[in-house]
């Protein structure tokens, strides 16, 4: 009986050892517009010890989704790690309307993220506020 409990014991630390709470910026966030007015739901989750975001879905300036759009499912966001009281950092963007990667930041803010773009070594960024969706 007693090496059934201490089997026991040693299963549920091996299964709690391997559930990992969801990091507070999982989820699918709207990104503000572009130049054009439309904009995009970006899926945010780990991927591997870091978390990247891909595209999900487009919708234009009325707010229609735009079902064959060319970037669906391609990788917007990657390596963002966190480095403390909701910032990530030390990742890269893509834009797809400039089709060029940044350097990033995020800041979460309760259900919006500030998602910047930076060049020169970081001291110029260009953002935008993100809402979550779900």
């Amino acid at each position: 009986m007693t090496r059934h409990l201490i089997l026991g014991g040693i299963a549920a630390v091996l299964m709690s050892a391997t559930t990992v709470a969801a990091d507070p910026v999982d989820g699918l966030w709207k990104t503000g517009t572009g130049d054009d007015g439309g904009y995009l739901h970006v899926s945010i989750a780990p991927c591997g010890s870091a978390i990247c975001g891909t595209i999900d879905s487009a919708f234009n300036s009325a707010g229609d989704q735009e079902l064959n759009y060319e970037h669906d499912g391609k990788q917007m966001i990657w390596d963002m790690v966190p480095d403390g009281s909701g910032g990530y950092s030390g990742g890269q963007i893509w834009d797809p309307e400039a089709d060029k990667n940044y350097k990033s930041k995020m800041q979460l803010n309760g259900n919006t993220l500030v998602v910047k773009g930076c060049v020169a070594g970081g001291l110029i960024c260009k953002g935008q506020d993100w809402t979550r969706i779900q």
